[in-house]
């Protein structure tokens, strides 16, 4: 009985001592351990979650394994498309204007030269065009897939579709065979000191060839102003009068900070910003720091605290008793609107109007970007915004460009590399390589709150305790889509309309995310539709919208201006001072200031 105890005590003495689980630093340090090898995988997959690829391809992989009927309907597709392309084969061979046998999609430019008309040319584009038609039937309509995995599977059949594309080699394309021809060989000279100077750029970091011609301050972003307020997020802009009236209610711009401030006040034939000014309106614009891995634990609401809230505080105490037009890009259209319903709640009147260019608030339906949003591929992007501090505006561009490959990536290397040619790059192409990087905490809150779990349309996002609810916005709402637009999809964009009760006008415009809000009047070839909607008005769907919204020519921009002034009865007044220095806010430097100059 005695040496039972004993026992069990020398027992406990011999044992290894276990870890304090409920130690918290101990359960960080496995953590980041995953973090760590996560982002190592990362950096050779390019930022891609290969368990999400994977999770995709097993998940139609296994039913289509399943499916007998699916798998049969394939093979008859073979089947028939082969028989097809042989008979066009032999019919094209008797008359060689036989109209192809299969068309290229609606957008799908590579094929249109007339040189893919010759045989063997027009064989080779016809028989890729009639694969990436099989692997489409391949990959949709397996019964049991999810549809994000169907998508994500699709899109990875079409990027290597697209690599394997005859237009992209120099022996099948019949444009590069031609033109070596014409200048002996020549063009693959320039072709190749074309991509070594290209990645002789990417490997120092310096941006691409010809935006040295862009400077910011000299011929781009010179719209005359001041800094009136700076703190550790922002640079706010107030532009100089162009009149000698002014509208009493001021504006306020709220760019994205995944971009620089300047695309709204590119050069001066095509500036949104001295467009306003030069009408008669009092402009501030947010120019947002370009931050780094020391601001990590920036968050979403810090966004909305030192950027949204603190601009307004300045613009009203600059110019007081007036109520500020907010206007919001992309982003910084979703932070505006969060903002807007935040000061709904608390009774902040201070707005007049909003105004959202190509931004979303509602993320059910947020286009093929969402291809690249799960769980999974969040996790993977945290844990790259771990290691650095921020997400580099080089993994966001590589998602954008996969998501328009044929014209952002293979036709320029065509282009470029096997023609020998430069495209001479424009203001717009040369701000888009003026990159800008993001805070891990803020990105992760956006992605996960509100892209992935929709936190801001539902109702739950939450702003110091309190519910930010976009139906408590009262303000009239002007919302501009683009039709062409991968990143903000027109038809997520119009689902302002199924939030608010408050007076809503729709504009949809000619163009892209960027080109289509940069349209000053005059640019050929732009149209736009436009139409309000009263609180007691039916609520269309984007298709009813789309089928009664009138066209009109031209440019946008100056409807929008013309609903802003219809929301003041105020009559003009004299400009207000440049700042507000007895209030606090006195002009720090001219514009555009220190933080757009940041790399």
């Amino acid at each position: 009985m005695d040496t039972l105890p004993m026992k069990a005590t020398e027992a406990q003495l011999l044992a290894p001592s276990e870890p304090d689980m409920s130690n918290p630093f101990l359960g960080e340090s496995f953590r980041a351990i995953d973090l760590m090898t996560s982002a190592s995988i990362a950096r050779a997959t390019f930022g891609f979650s290969p368990t999400a690829f994977w999770l995709a391809f097993a998940d139609w992989g296994a039913h289509l394994a399943a499916a007998p009927g699916k798998r049969t309907e394939l093979a008859v597709k073979a089947d028939q498309k082969s028989m097809r392309l042989l008979t066009h084969m032999l019919q094209s061979i008797l008359d060689p204007d036989t109209p192809w046998c299969i068309e290229p999609l609606p957008g799908d430019e590579r094929f249109q030269d007339e040189a893919w008309q010759r045989w063997p040319h027009r064989f080779w584009a016809q028989a890729f065009l009639l694969t990436q038609q099989w692997w489409h039937n391949a990959t949709h309509d397996v019964t049991g897939v999810s549809q994000h995995h169907e998508d994500v599977v699709s899109f990875a059949i079409r990027q290597w579709l697209d690599m394997a594309s005859p237009a992209n080699m120099l022996w099948a394309n019949p444009e590069t065979i031609q033109r070596t021809m014409e200048t002996g060989g020549l063009n693959l000279l320039f072709g190749a000191r074309n991509l070594a100077e290209d990645c002789h750029r990417l490997l120092m970091g310096q941006p691409p060839v010809g935006t040295e011609d862009f400077v910011v301050g000299r011929n781009v972003a010179v719209t005359p102003g001041k800094i009136v307020f700076r703190n550790h997020l922002i640079e706010l802009i107030q532009y100089a009068p162009a009149t000698n009236a002014v509208q009493a209610e001021p504006v306020l711009i709220v760019p994205a900070w995944i971009m620089k401030y300047y695309i709204l006040d590119l050069s001066p034939a095509n500036s949104l910003i001295r467009f306003l000014v030069e009408r008669g309106h009092t402009v501030f614009c947010i120019s947002w720091r370009n931050v780094t891995a020391e601001d990590r634990d920036l968050s979403l609401d810090d966004y909305r605290r030192f950027g949204v809230m603190a601009a307004l505080d300045a613009v009203a105490a600059i110019v007081p008793d007036r109520k500020i037009h907010a206007a919001g890009y992309c982003l910084g259209g979703t932070i505006l609107t969060l903002a807007a319903a935040a000061m709904a709640q608390d009774g902040d009147h201070r707005l007049a109007s909003v105004t959202l260019f190509a931004a979303q608030t509602d993320f059910t339906e947020p286009g093929e970007l969402q291809l690249f949003i799960d769980d999974s591929q969040i996790a993977f992007i945290e844990a790259m915004m771990w290691q650095h501090g921020t997400l580099e505006a080089s993994q966001m561009s590589s998602a954008f460009q996969m998501l328009r490959s044929n014209d952002l990536i293979w036709s320029r290397m065509i282009h470029e590399y096997l023609m020998g040619e430069r495209e001479p790059l424009n203001d717009l192409m040369a701000w888009n390589a003026d990159a800008t990087r993001m805070p891990y905490q803020m990105q992760s809150d956006y992605l996960r709150n509100l892209f992935l779990h929709n936190d801001l349309a539902s109702g739950r996002y939450m702003v110091d305790g309190q519910p930010a609810v976009i139906q408590n916005i009262r303000v009239p709402i002007l919302a501009v889509g683009t039709e062409r637009d991968h990143v903000a999809p027109w038809r997520s964009v119009h689902k302002i309309h199924y939030l608010t009760d408050t007076d809503v006008t729709f504009v949809l415009t000619s163009g892209g995310h960027n080109a289509g809000i940069v349209s000053e009047p005059g640019h050929r070839g732009r149209y736009f539709r436009m139409l309000e909607k009263k609180p007691d008005d039916p609520c269309l769907s984007a298709d009813e919208w789309y089928s009664v919204a009138p066209v009109r020519d031209g440019s946008w921009w100056p409807a929008w201006e013309a609903w802003l002034s219809a929301q003041t009865n105020s009559e003009p007044v004299a400009p207000p001072t440049m700042g507000a220095p007895i209030k606090g806010y006195p002009p720090l430097c001219d514009a555009p200031g220190s933080y757009v100059m940041q790399r």
